[in-house]
């Protein structure tokens, strides 16, 4: 973002830097702490909140040398650490985010209820609220956006990740006149039936969580994804789970095929009239990175865009090969603070939700074990479905009792399980469903 690094380095000059709080000391959120510290003038990352203090600990001790790192327990012990300018670590991540002084927050962790502890002080104490957590997003992100506007803050996904990417590129593309109709997602695998036996190797590899490694290969990862670009840009899905087209047929040997040759497989799911739709390829080069397909009703215009070689139409294809995750980070946080602008937020009640689906044959009394496990994996289905029918969002799944019997491959209801007590993300969903008129009447009495 070119205006962005100009206004950091101001902020720099004036000695006013972005400060900024952190949930998560994971792996993403190692790297975060890494990027401000080092590459990002005019922000500073002030405190840490992390269920395992030492590795919030270690997250600053391999960003910022020669600093004692302060552990606190209370929003008033961590807003003096803050005033004196000494790195914070705390294990709850609501004090953290009503802590003084702080602009924004980053939350990192894929959680549920721990991340709405952070989310809610966030907008109680008016700060900006940064979701590297498709998965909370993905569930209850239009609810949240509510409450933000209500907060006079933004709150918003992230540059970097692909589906901000994939925004990023949605607003270029609309911003020079051409209609998105498609926005799409290149993946290296897809294999719904993955678990943490199967990718245990290559996360230990990269220093990975295994069940956000299994997550990504199961399908649930992207399934989020585009969940939260179909509920920023008003886009829907073709049908459950998405096309998806895979010549790689889970093969990952096979060699892989130019990001041109999936248009043609894509083009006969798209209503070119209508508001488009979000999904995904396997095996595609370049890759990984993000694509949106487009489409322009001036012939003149189209003349113009063969002459600069995106072909005869109807579909032009627009693509970023890469997405660099973290390191993009801060400037999300940056136009948050800065701007007012959000990267990737939702436009209004959600087009797209995640729903799960068994794995493996379930047992009734059998407790599910939740995004990226074994017992189930998530896909992408249209927000009136999802409501008209009660499917179980993937992200309420796990801790619930299954009730009876459940095949392999079967999509959970509602009906099925039996929901634990007292979680947020429950309340969440409930009251994003009666503020949107998602539910039947007769559910609302």
């Amino acid at each position: 973002m070119i205006i962005v690094d100009t206004a950091l380095k101001k902020r720099e000059a004036e000695g006013r830097p972005i400060k900024v709080g952190m949930i998560g000391a994971g792996f993403m959120a190692s790297g975060i702490a890494l990027q401000i510290a080092k590459s990002v003038p005019g922000m500073v990352l002030c405190g840490i909140a992390a269920r395992q203090p030492q590795r919030g600990i270690d997250a600053f001790e391999a960003s910022r040398t020669g600093e004692t790192v302060v552990l606190a327990e209370t929003a008033a012990e961590i807003s003096a650490a803050i005033k004196a300018g000494q790195p914070v670590v705390t294990t709850d991540p609501g004090a953290l985010a009503r802590a003084e002084g702080l602009d924004a927050i980053i939350e990192a962790t894929g959680s549920m209820d721990y991340a709405l502890d952070a989310v809610e002080g966030a907008l109680e104490t008016a700060k900006h609220v940064i979701l590297m957590n498709a998965e909370l997003d993905g569930t209850v992100g239009p609810l949240l956006k509510v409450k933000a506007d209500k907060a006079g803050v933004v709150i918003t996904n992230v540059d970097g990740d692909q589906p901000g990417v994939q925004m990023n590129l949605f607003r270029f593309v609309q911003s020079i006149g051409v209609k998105p109709v498609l926005c799409g997602n290149i993946k290296g695998l897809q294999d719904e039936y993955r678990t943490p036996d199967t990718q245990r190797g290559f996360a230990e590899k990269w220093g990975q969580n295994v069940n956000m490694v299994t997550s990504f290969a199961d399908g649930t990862k992207i399934a989020f994804e585009q969940a939260i670009v179909a509920n920023g840009t008003g886009m829907g899905v073709a049908k459950r789970g998405m096309i998806g087209p895979d010549p790689t047929n889970k093969n990952p040997t096979l060699p892989l095929r130019p990001l041109e040759d999936f248009v043609e497989m894509l083009a006969p799911h798209i209503d070119p009239k209508g508001p488009g739709i979000v999904d995904f390829v396997v095996g595609a080069r370049p890759g990984p990175g993000v694509f949106v397909l487009g489409t322009h009703d001036d012939p003149r215009q189209a003349h113009y865009l063969n002459l600069y070689k995106l072909g005869q139409g109807p579909y032009y294809l627009f693509y970023t090969p890469y997405h660099l995750c973290h390191f993009e980070v801060p400037l999300t946080v940056a136009r948050a603070v800065l701007f007012q602008d959000a990267a990737l937020t939702p436009l209004g009640a959600p087009t797209v939700g995640v729903i799960a689906l068994a794995k493996r044959d379930l047992k009734a009394g059998q407790t599910l074990d939740g995004i990226g496990g074994f017992d189930t994996y998530g896909q992408a289905e249209n927000a009136p479905v999802v409501h008209k029918d009660r499917l179980l969002p993937m992200g309420l799944a796990e801790g619930c009792t299954v009730k009876r019997d459940i095949a392999k491959d079967s999509v959970l209801t509602f009906d099925d399980v039996t929901i634990p007590a007292g979680r947020k993300i429950d309340a969440y969903y409930a009251e994003m469903e009666r503020h949107f008129g998602l539910v039947p009447a007769k559910e609302t009495v």
